[in-house]
């Protein structure tokens, strides 16, 4: 029997909303087999009640939860089978858990950068994790995926079974289906080295354009995120913090990451991948507004406009990415962007009414950073305007996606996602 919980149940309060999101369902299934995530889809669209499904719970736009529907919180499917380096993950596992497990084999899957992130959530957005640059993003580790339909059918989508839908699922959110388990190749990699070097806010430009040239040249193994931290009152001034982790136990291979500007700190460390994964968590009312733009070149007119915006509370990063990205075609899956060498966001901290005064010059951020970047990552919006969503599913990939869902969810029970614009 499905388990089921509805509000003023003893676990309501806990597992009604999301981690940044609060949220008033009627119905929360709790279900342990993909049979009994077929049970929670049917009865969603019996009842014409709108439908989350949650894995993790961290997608910032709040998708996992909603007010009078149903939620399907995948948090009991979190099985993790190994076989050789072919691993089968449940779709509520989380990214912790994965790496954990896996790190006893000497294996590990590049995912995502916190630990309580859910398999779910990050794979069908794409997964843009540590080792990025070597092995792509988790969507092309994945070999096949036990998916339930819109019908409630339970189904098998592999490049010979189902092909539609597994384009769909790697990189095309929810849209097609609920995947209840992810079947994929895992790496042979027992340990990564993990550096973090500490400039002058004041040298931010500067830092960001040495750090891309040397990216450039860097091997592959290495993945990097520059990090542009506000004030946090006098005993946190602003800083620029350059993150690097190589596949590998190489601390030369950072190196070159400790001579981009006045180095104030550094911290090198070989461990396993598992201990590059963080724990995330929000002040109390915090809801951030995070928005995010792929850059096919890290051109300096893009680095000074983004290093020059100086808004209070606003966190600013830069993934440098590329690698094994480029080498697969925009087409073969519906994580399209396959030219990106970087990605470029904005979080804007704080509560809802801190927010309001900034917005007039994040906005004017990001119509300064327009002709510079293209794309966008649906992992990392909290508030998906139309232009956003075309973005995520550009062109081709969304006139194709848009059919594969006419096609597999024709009454749009799949809903709770990025949308697709027409």
């Amino acid at each position: 029997m499905i388990e089921v919980i509805r509000p003023g149940d003893a676990a309501y309060a806990q597992i009604s909303g999301s981690f940044a999101h609060t949220g008033a369902p009627a119905y929360v299934f709790r279900p342990r087999s993909a049979e009994e995530v077929a049970e929670a889809v049917r009865f969603a669209a019996r009842e014409g009640l709108e439908l989350s499904v949650r894995s993790g719970g961290h997608h910032g736009a709040g998708y996992g939860t909603n007010d009078g529907g149903v939620v399907a919180d995948l948090s009991q499917l979190d099985a993790i089978e190994i076989d050789g380096q072919r691993v089968r993950l449940g779709a509520g596992a989380t990214w912790g858990q994965v790496a954990e497990t896996l790190a006893p084999h000497g294996l590990a899957i590049s995912s995502g950068d916190t630990r309580s992130v859910g398999v779910g959530g990050l794979l069908t957005g794409g997964g843009i994790g540590w080792m990025v640059r070597k092995y792509g993003p988790a969507v092309d580790r994945l070999v096949a995926a036990e998916v339930v339909t819109a019908s409630g059918e339970i189904v098998r989508a592999s490049e010979q079974e189902n092909a539609d839908l597994f384009w769909a699922i790697r990189g095309g959110g929810g849209h097609a289906g609920v995947v209840t388990v992810f079947e994929m190749t895992a790496e042979r990699e027992s340990a990564v080295t993990f550096a973090r070097f500490t400039y002058p806010a004041g040298q931010a430009a500067a830092v960001l354009k040495n750090w891309r040239d040397a990216l450039r040249t860097a091997d592959e193994g290495l993945t990097s995120t520059a990090q542009l931290f506000p004030a946090f009152g006098e005993q946190a001034p602003p800083s620029v913090v350059i993150l690097a982790a190589y596949a590998g136990d190489d601390p030369a291979a950072v190196k070159p990451l400790a001579a981009l500007g006045d180095l104030v700190a550094e911290d090198v460390k070989v461990v396993p991948y598992a201990e590059v994964l963080e724990d995330a968590f929000l002040p109390p009312g915090f809801q951030p507004i995070v928005r995010n733009r792929f850059a096919s070149d890290l051109t300096d007119e893009l680095i000074d406009v983004f290093a020059g915006a100086e808004i209070p509370l606003m966190y600013r990063e830069i993934r440098a990415i590329g690698g094994a990205l480029n080498r697969v075609p925009a087409h073969a899956t519906a994580f399209a962007h396959r030219d990106a060498v970087a990605m470029v966001q904005t979080v804007l901290l704080g509560t809802p009414e801190q927010h309001g005064p900034r917005l007039p010059a994040f906005e004017a951020l990001w119509a300064a950073l327009k002709p510079h970047v293209s794309g966008a990552y649906g992992n990392f919006l909290t508030h998906p305007t139309d232009e956003d969503a075309a973005e995520v599913y550009p062109g081709a990939t969304g006139e194709r996606l848009a059919a594969i869902k006419k096609d597999r969810d024709p009454a749009n029970l799949f809903g709770r996602n990025i949308p697709l614009v027409s």
